[in-house]
């Protein structure tokens, strides 16, 4: 005979209310990060200091170092916000797909007219990446993995539905398609491309790789 244990009902945890002094240091994170991000897309991550970044805000530059230790961690902050907040349109578009070539121009378009307002921001972060340090490369790769998974699940649906060869190294497959993603904020920088263009030329390349591993 089966023992199925029987589940318990957990007791209701009620949410702690925030301090005053909690809830003061999350409103000046908050307008740290806005003022950050807005001189950032204005000038670039060399452009803006930390003094500007405080003026910006209203504070002293020490009230800036008391929620971040540095303009690295300030930057790495506002883009781990911005891709925590492309999620949920990635994966509606994944959701609402029926071929992985469908998918993932969904999901990339997602992110690309996400991003169209704030082309300087990610310039400066592409830039900013060569310059990262072993640590901070690590949170941010570790702050990317959901949206990276939803690109391997892609594949994965794709080999279940019959449309992708499973002989082929998936994870390979998912880099390939995110260096092409990220190649695609180039030519909006430089060359004016719309978000339609921009989406389309990366459907293109998709469709090249896709073709190569179809089952």
């Amino acid at each position: 005979m089966n023992h199925i244990p029987m589940r318990m009902n957990a007791p209701a945890i009620r949410p702690q209310k925030m301090t005053r002094r909690a809830m003061a240091k999350q409103q000046t994170r908050e307008k740290v990060l806005q003022a950050a991000r807005d001189l950032f897309i204005e000038r670039g991550y060399e452009g803006a200091t930390i003094r500007d970044i405080a003026r910006a805000a209203g504070m002293s530059t020490g009230a800036v170092f008391a929620s971040f230790a540095d303009k690295t961690e300030l930057f790495d902050a506002i883009l781990n916000d911005d891709f925590a907040g492309l999620l949920d349109p990635m994966q509606d578009a994944f959701s609402a797909s029926t071929t992985a070539k469908e998918a993932l121009v969904g999901m990339f378009g997602a992110a690309y007219r996400a991003h169209s307002a704030q082309l300087p921001l990610i310039q400066a972060a592409l830039a900013a990446s060569w310059t990262r340090t072993p640590e901070a490369e690590r949170l941010r790769r570790e702050s990317l993995r959901p949206i990276r998974s939803l690109v391997i699940q892609t594949l994965e649906r794709g080999v279940e539905r019959g449309e992708l060869a499973a002989k082929f190294d998936q994870r390979l497959i998912s880099d390939m398609l995110w260096d092409l993603y990220l190649a695609g904020y180039r030519p909006a920088a430089f060359e004016g491309l719309s978000v339609e263009n921009q989406t389309d030329r990366l459907a293109e390349r998709i469709e090249v790789i896709l073709t190569a591993i179809k089952a």
